[in-house]
């Protein structure tokens, strides 16, 4: 018997008032957050939601969206989060794509779903308690699904292209459980900090509600703030979060992170990008008791496919990790021929938590497979001990004068500029070479940089033909909300 809500009634009945979810002033025990996903179950069904119907959420974070997520799972229905910082267009496109039959929307972002219908719009109280929705609706009985049974439907970032529905199953969704209860030794006695946005991956999977799987704690921020996250660490006794590179950034350069005691931290896992060497070493300067976990995963897998482990991550740094259990990794050539140890290709991947395609994209689907084997995109090698190294997207390949320049290989050489706070290298057109290497930077408060520096730098630790011809220097970078920069952007916006 397969359901979202199996586990959390499972602990209702043992530990009905272990502490489940943190949320404001909002604290929910076991047995009360079964009774709300019940009761919010039971408004689904009463609005004509049954097995297989799409529910939308345009929310931020909230104790209704995890309300409303495990309520749609309870009556069998397919569970459809939307990233809020989209265009009304894009939601148009997704929810309509999709077919959602119903859509919540937080009340503050009524203008995304002003042109939709079947909307719910929730005020500031319901986002506390979803049942404030539900009036006098009856509790619902739970529907029993199959590991094959859709769950959810989640639509990537669109770095490329328009947004693809990846579809995730119960299945999915639970071997991607097991594997991070294992690979983090996740108990009853975690408690997560959930401060990124839980329409995403990185926040609801990794390992995101798998704490809630095995009795454990969330505290669930509404948005990422830097302090703000520090305090809950210090009041909360918190011992893990998931944060991007660039909410990992934040507090590490925030001016008072150092009045604040975040010794009950015992991991972070970070995701979104290869996190820059100096970064690790100022996270173990700061969270002095946790290790970093390095980690790459993505949405088609549920998360977390790699991970750094314990005791290896000076020996490996720069690595993402090896496999967990139940996930295997291969490095692929143009045509799906496996490669050997060292050799630079596609990773790909094969497991019970990958998905099994697109939503209404049999092309696609065709496509982004070898076989049995899931084609991420992303080219990367596995050293001798089984350890993967990112190398680039394939789109962010630079070729200038006949050369493959990895991006990310420059930007590691960057980032070792004390004056760099964040670094993108793209490739721009160039009528001698066909693209030529660029520089995109933010510098840290109060640092200059220039070219000629740049170049001397880079020349020292680079082959000439990778050393950048240009230097950008900008307030910030564009980024998807799992912290990955989005070089098409810079592309674009540079291309002239």
């Amino acid at each position: 018997m397969l359901n979202l809500t199996s586990f959390i009634r499972f602990h209702a009945r043992r530990t009905p008032d272990a502490l489940a979810v943190i949320y404001g002033e909002t604290r929910l025990g076991y047995a009360a957050l079964q009774a709300r996903i019940e009761k919010t179950a039971g408004f689904l069904a009463g609005r004509g939601i049954g097995p297989g119907d799409i529910v939308a959420v345009v929310m931020k974070n909230s104790a209704a969206f995890i309300e409303l997520a495990f309520a749609t799972s309870h009556i069998g229905a397919v569970f459809l989060p939307v990233n809020y910082r989209l265009a009304a267009e894009e939601v148009s496109y997704i929810t309509g794509h999709a077919g959602a039959k119903l859509i919540f929307a937080d009340a503050e972002l009524a203008g995304l779903v002003a042109a939709l219908e079947n909307v719910i719009l929730v005020d500031t109280v319901a986002q506390s308690d979803s049942t404030r929705l539900a009036g006098d609706a009856a509790s619902a009985p739970m529907h029993i699904a199959g590991p094959d049974d859709l769950f959810r439907l989640m639509y990537t970032s669109g770095t490329t292209d328009r947004p693809k529905g990846v579809m995730h199953t119960y299945g999915n969704f639970y071997w991607k459980n097991a594997d991070h209860v294992l690979a983090l030794g996740l108990t009853a006695q975690d408690r997560l900090l959930v401060t990124g946005p839980l329409y995403h991956v990185g926040a609801f999977d990794l390992p995101g509600v798998a704490v809630l799987w095995v009795g454990g704690s969330i505290c669930i921020h509404r948005d990422f703030d830097p302090i703000a996250a520090i305090r809950s660490i210090e009041e909360e006794r918190l011992t893990g979060a998931w944060f991007a590179p660039v909410m990992l950034s934040a507090i590490l350069a925030h001016p008072e992170r150092g009045r604040h005691d975040v010794s009950s931290i015992k991991w972070v896992v970070g995701g979104g990008e290869r996190t820059p060497e100096p970064r690790i070493r100022a996270f173990t300067g700061y969270f002095s008791q946790a290790r970093y976990i390095d980690a790459y995963g993505l949405t088609e897998s549920c998360s977390g496919d790699t991970m750094m482990e314990a005791g290896r991550e000076i020996e490996k740094i720069g690595s993402v990790g090896r496999a967990l259990a139940h996930v295997e990794v291969e490095i692929r050539d143009a045509i799906g021929r496996t490669l050997p140890a060292g050799e630079s290709g596609e990773i790909c991947l094969r497991g019970p938590k990958i998905t099994r395609g697109y939503w209404k994209d049999p092309e696609k689907t065709r496509a982004s497979f070898f076989a049995d084997w899931f084609r991420t995109g992303d080219i990367g090698h596995i050293d001798g001990d089984g350890f993967l190294y990112l190398t680039d997207r394939k789109k962010d390949m630079i070729i200038s004068g006949g050369e493959n320049i990895a991006s990310s290989e420059v930007e590691r050489v960057i980032y070792q500029l004390g004056e760099v706070r964040e670094a993108a290298v793209i490739g721009l057109p160039d009528d001698r070479w066909g693209e030529r290497p660029v520089a995109v930077v933010v510098l840290n408060e109060g640092a200059t940089l220039d070219l000629a520096t740049l170049s001397a730098h880079c020349r020292a630790n680079l082959a000439g033909f990778k050393v950048p011809k240009d230097l950008i220097i900008r307030d910030q970078l564009p980024r998807n909300p799992s912290g990955k920069i989005l070089k098409r952007v810079l592309r674009e916006e540079l291309a002239d």
